[in-house]
This record gives C-alpha cells, structure tokens and sequence, in this order.
C-alpha cells in the first residue's frame, strides 16, 4: 500500500524524550490506520546532543521512520519544510516532540484532512470555554500574540502557534510559495494565508499539559514575533496600496504640507529676496565644483565593479551614475538606483545580482561617509572653542547643543559601523553573528544577524581588500567634500559676512548641514528627497549659527537646485550618449528588481 499520511516530528536536542515519541506515534498511527499507510520523520534540526544517533537507529530498526539531518539549524519551520518535502504522504501532520498535545487528538487531526475534507486542521488550547490552563509567562505571551494576530491579520482562530497541524499536500506547498518565516512564526504564517486564500480550516479543542519550563525573550517574544506580525500585515494591509501614483501623491503632499508650514513663520517674499540677492558668480561656481565630484562617482563605482569581478571606464560609469540619479529625481522611491544595474546589465553585461549588489556597496559607503562627516563637526566646534550652551552670536544656544549631540551619536556610530565591517571583512569568525548573539541566542536573534550579514556582506567584499577599501572609502570622501564645499559657496553668496567673520563655525556648520540633509532624502518619500533636504539644512542652519530662516531656507533651495541641474543635465546628457530610455529602464529594472529580491527570511 502507498503512503498516505506522513507525521513530521521537529527534533532539536530531543535525546531524552525521541524515541519514546517516535514509539508513541508509531502506536497511536497504527491504531487507526493501516500499517503500511503512514511514516513518521524526524525533521532533525541541527542538534547538538545524542538525537541524530538515536533517530538514526529508530530509522535502522523501522522502515516506517525516516531521519532527515542537518548539520546546522533550519529553524522550526525551515526544518518542517525540508521533511515535508521529502514525504510522500498526501496529509501532512506534524506536532511537538514533547507530546504537550493528547495523542487521543491525533485521529481526529489526520481524519479532519484525510476524509472530512479539510484543508488545514490545527489543535487548540484557547477555543472559548475549552482554554487549558498555563503558567503567567506562558499564558500573557500567549493572549498577547494570538490577539495581536487576530486584530492585525484578521485570523478568526484562537491558537496559532499549537504544535499540533496538519495540511493537504497541495494546499501545503500552494501556501509555502508566500510564506516569509521559517522558525516559530512559520504555522501562524500558513494558518493566516490559508484563510486569506478561502482554504477551509478546522480549528478544534484538545487537551494539552505543558512540558519543560519557558523563559520569555524579548528579542523573540517582542522584536521577533512582533516583526514578523508587522511585516505580513504590511504585505497584505500597506504594500498591495502603495503605487507609484500613491507614493507621488504622497511625497507631493509631505512636500506642499511642508512648504504651507513654512510660509506660517516665514514669509516667502523674504526667502525670494534673499535668492534674487545671492551672489551669481558663486552660485556658479559652486555648480562648476558640484559637477567635478561625478568623474569622482564614476572612478568610485569602476573601482567596486572590479572588486565584484567585472570591468568598465570610467567614462561609460559616469554615465550610468548620473541616468541612475537623474531617475531618483524624475521618479519616486528612489525607482533609478535600480536603472544602473539595468544599464550595466544591458550596455556590460553585468549580471543583475551584481549590479543590485555593487548598487548597495555604494549606498553602505555614501551612508558612512556622510555620517562620518556629520561626526566631524564636534572637532570643527572643539577647535573654535565654542560653548554649545551659549545663545550668543558666537554660541550655538539649546537647539545647537541638541544639534551635536546628534552629531555626536550620528559620527560615533559611522566610526563603529566602519571598524565593524572592517575588522569582520578581516576575521574568520563570524562577527555579526557573534555580536547579536552576545545579547540574546534566541533563535530570532539569529534571524537579526542574517539582516545585519546580508547588509554588511557585500561591503566586506571590498573591505577584505586593503588597498580597493581605501580607494572606494577616499574617493567617497572626497565626492561628499565637494558635495559640502557646493553649499560652502552657496552659503557664502547669500552670506558672506559669516564666512569671513567666524570661518570655522561658517565650514563646520555647512558640513553638518549637508550631511544631515542628505541623510534626510534617505526617506523615499519624494523624488530627489526634495522638500526633505531643505527642512533638514535649514533647521540645523538655524539652530547653529545667527543666520536667520528666510536667509537659510533660500541657501538650501538654491544649494539643492544647483545639485539637481548638475545631474539633470548630466543625465539627460548621458541617456542620449548612451541611448537608453529612461522610462524603459525604470520599468525594466523594477521587473527584474522583484525578481530578484529575496522573499524568504533566513
């Protein structure tokens, strides 16, 4: 007879309890099904004790029981997943190796798919006047997650997170294609998107005694789970409703409310004179400075491609950087930081994931870089001697003081990032990992260090290059210099006083502004960050120096129109250079884009 049912049992340091549970599965199975209908499988889960020895032999000794090992741990559900693939049965059941659950349910469960026609069948702990009782830590975590569940996911079912399911083969594998977890979440995460799907579910009460003690974690039970509730309500709830017209809409609408605000305490009329009276000689020097920095982008960007094993000059480069940032401008999102790698793809050959990877090289180290400048100014104010808690005409007053102390932390924590990525790039041991685990070895916590390794992993590609790190961290250095001494000049046609009477405060200040700016227009919520940079320049300009709002709002409007022409023109400029459509390759590289992005949690 062919296997109908196969019994998945998750198996991590399980030495003291395996066999006892694969003899108890085996029994209860035969009671009510015919021997040969069924297997059991020991989803072994990297263990570090004595059970893969053990399930081996229960393996040997039985032909209906598998072992499935692996060297390292999947997760629950990655565990799950790898076994049920395996299996030939056409229901799928698993359950806690603990044997929490009555085994008197296991009938019921098998048969509620089997022959009754269910989809998914889950036990329950918590079915109104059926709740079992649980310990204080158990049962808070417990109301506290099943109700986030139900309120965000809108599930109508009681009990996620029983370790007592099965599932219709197809209906199984049709709802893994979705599913973003692969450890404690992974059951809630089907249940949730059966009942999206319309699949009928059965949720019924059994009777469960706790086994073992619990240890409530934080990074799980609040970062981790609580993440994962957050990111698949945003997939159903936000992302299905955030278009390109919608992000446009909503961009324009931050940008007009921001400038509706302003016009409350400044009166525009001051902002237009002070333009009109700003020195034109400057202003176009600074654009003459501004566009010397992207030879500077393009000998950067050659420099990454090659650590990454492809070629290209330095020309072609530039080029390709500036269609890139031209359609950040045109479009919302940041949509043209992924042309490049459709330009490179089409135009070099540069494979995608290549392209999406050089793409975060050059983000890693332009955020650094201006974080790292931002740090610089706590020197620049040392060195002049200035009390930040002086509101005088050579103080900084409260809102300065604040204003470094961001600082402080924004430098301090682009030094550490930087020493991190280096010294991991340089080191055998896995550093991330081992860092994040220093606070928490919840298994979550290993899900946190697979964010932080993915975003740090390619930067190391170039970090474990002594000499290829220096030219790619010099030449960023040197592209945000310029990108400051483009506002410096600015700064200096609207307000030349300062500059020539506190010349220090007048550099330091431009270089915080600038660099607090541009990290503003991180947030895609408006093409080229417009609306974004501006507030951020103007506040800190006010809070840091004497130069009142109208005089500040005017230097960042110009200082931000300057950079944007520049890379207009060049971009335009370059796509009739290399004749590529702009529009074509927005739309292209957000297919392949998609494509592309991983939908799975490791």
């Amino acid at each position: 007879m062919s296997v109908e049912v196969s019994v998945v049992l998750p198996a991590y340091n399980e030495e003291d309890t395996i066999e006892h549970t694969v003899e108890t599965t085996l029994e209860t199975l035969a009671s009510f099904l015919p021997t040969d209908t069924f297997e059991v499988i020991v989803a072994e889960d990297g263990c570090e004790d004595r059970t893969p020895e053990i399930a081996s032999r229960l393996a040997d000794e039985d032909p209906r029981v598998h072992h499935f090992h692996s060297d390292e741990r999947l997760g629950r559900g990655g565990a799950l997943e790898r076994a049920f693939q395996a299996a030939d049965g056409e229901t799928l059941v698993y359950f806690d190796t603990d044997l929490a659950t009555d085994m008197v349910h296991l009938e019921e469960l098998v048969e509620s798919i089997r022959t009754e026609g269910y989809d998914v069948a889950t036990g329950s702990r918590r079915m109104p006047g059926k709740k079992q009782d649980r310990d204080p830590e158990r049962g808070v975590a417990s109301t506290g997650f099943n109700g986030l569940v139900r309120l965000f996911l809108r599930s109508d079912l009681h009990d996620h997170q029983c370790g007592f399911k099965a599932f219709d083969r197809d209906v199984l594998f049709d709802l893994l294609d979705d599913v973003g977890d692969e450890h404690w979440f992974w059951d809630t995460e089907v249940l949730v998107r059966a009942q999206r799907r319309g699949y009928r579910v059965k949720e019924f009460p059994v009777d469960w005694t706790p086994k073992g003690d619990t240890k409530v974690d934080l990074v799980r039970d609040v970062f981790g789970m609580g993440s994962q509730i957050l990111r698949v309500w945003w997939e159903f709830a936000v992302a299905p409703r955030i278009t390109r017209r919608v992000t446009v809409g909503v961009g324009t609408l931050l940008v007009l409310v921001a400038v509706a605000l302003m016009t409350v305490y400044l009166d525009p009329s001051t902002v237009l004179d002070r333009i009109a009276d700003a020195d034109p000689e400057l202003v176009a020097a600074s654009a003459v400075v501004y566009a010397l920095s992207w030879p500077l982008r393009g000998a950067r960007y050659r420099d990454i491609l090659e650590e990454l094993g492809y070629q290209g000059s330095v020309g072609f480069l530039t080029g390709a950087v500036f269609i890139s940032q031209t359609g950040n401008l045109v479009f919302p999102a940041r949509a043209g930081d992924a042309v490049r790698a459709y330009v490179v793809k089409t135009r070099r050959a540069v494979p995608y994931p290549t392209g999406f990877a050089s793409l975060a090289v050059e983000r890693v180290f332009d955020l650094l870089t201006i974080a790292g400048l931002a740090g610089t100014v706590l020197v620049g104010f040392a060195l002049v001697g200035l009390d930040p808690t002086a509101a005088t005409a050579g103080g900084v007053g409260q809102s300065g003081r604040t204003a470094l102390l961001v600082a402080a932390g924004v430098g301090l924590a682009a030094i550490l990032a930087v020493v991190a990525i280096v010294l991991s790039a340089r080191s055998d041991r896995n550093l991330v990992r081992r860092g994040v685990r220093a606070v928490s070895t919840d298994s979550y916590a290993d899900w946190v260090a697979s964010i932080i390794e993915q975003f740090v992993g390619d930067v190391q590609r170039v970090a474990g290059d002594r000499a290829a790190f220096t030219r790619v961290g010099a030449s960023s250095v040197a592209i945000w210099s310029l990108d400051v001494v483009t506002a410096l000049l600015v700064f200096a046609a609207f307000e030349p006083g300062l500059m020539a009477a506190q010349p220090a405060l007048f550099v330091a200040v431009g270089f915080f502004a600038v660099s607090v700016g541009n990290l503003a227009k991180v947030l895609p919520l408006s093409p080229g960050g417009v609306g974004l940079y501006e507030g951020a320049f103007t506040v800190l300009v006010v809070g840091l120096t004497p130069v009142g709002a109208g005089a500040a709002l005017g230097i960042a409007i110009v200082d931000h129109a300057v950079k944007n022409v520049v890379t207009l023109v060049g971009g335009i400029g370059s796509t009739l250079l290399l004749n590529v459509s702009l529009m074509e390759a927005v739309e292209e590289s957000a297919e392949v884009e998609s494509e592309e992005a991983v939908p799975r949690d490791d």
